[in-house]
């Protein structure tokens, strides 16, 4: 799954706005398409963990959503309130690109710390995040379509850092990089690995 993100591994790289924007909503519609294959999967596998420590595959998925329960109201707010003719290139931001770019996996397992408000480990959690995920990835979807007509240089969201901004290219980077991390994740949990 993560060959097909090196369009977000760039240093401080200047992006086409609308082939970001592109990128991103085929990356998102693949998240789509495997968390409707996870439905398919029953309730043990989906709870099942190597170590008590780790997160299953409904933790992570419900870990996403916490973070969708916070981004996707700010970026709908930040897009409707803040008209802005879109740009032909973005210019990722010092901040934002260190945050997009971190949230990638590496090939050794870089563990993080999240907030604690966003930890769902040891939840008792149903099926139900699957279902509450592709809704947000739908939602994002049309964020994205929105996208496509604003200035992604010049839109600033919050993030869940208090007192920080980020350019909105740079948010919507590092939302989708953030799933890119977990469902790595989650393909080592399914592979036992």
């Amino acid at each position: 799954m993560d060959g097909s993100y090196q369009f977000c591994r760039k240093k401080n790289m200047k992006f086409n706005s609308q082939q970001l924007i592109e990128d991103l909503k085929v990356q998102t519609s693949v998240f789509i398409k495997r968390a409707e294959e996870l439905q398919l999967l029953n309730h043990e596998t989906l709870i099942w963990k190597k170590e008590a420590t780790e997160w299953n595959v409904l933790e992570c998925l419900e870990h996403l959503n916490l973070y969708g329960d916070f981004y996707l109201p700010e970026i709908k707010n930040c897009l409707i309130l803040k008209s802005s003719k879109s740009s032909e290139s973005f210019k990722s931001g010092f901040l934002g690109d260190y945050f997009a770019l971190s949230m990638l996996p590496k090939e050794k397992l870089n563990k993080m710390k999240t907030f604690k408000d966003k930890n769902p480990e040891n939840s008792k959690l149903t099926s139900d995040v699957i279902n509450r995920f592709i809704t947000q990835q739908k939602q994002l979807l049309e964020l994205l379509k929105l996208a496509q007509n604003a200035n992604l240089n010049t839109i600033k969201t919050k993030i869940t850092i208090p007192l920080i901004r980020l350019k909105l290219g740079d948010t919507l980077r590092f939302l989708v990089n953030h799933n890119v991390r977990h469902f790595a994740q989650i393909e080592r949990v399914l592979n036992k690995d």
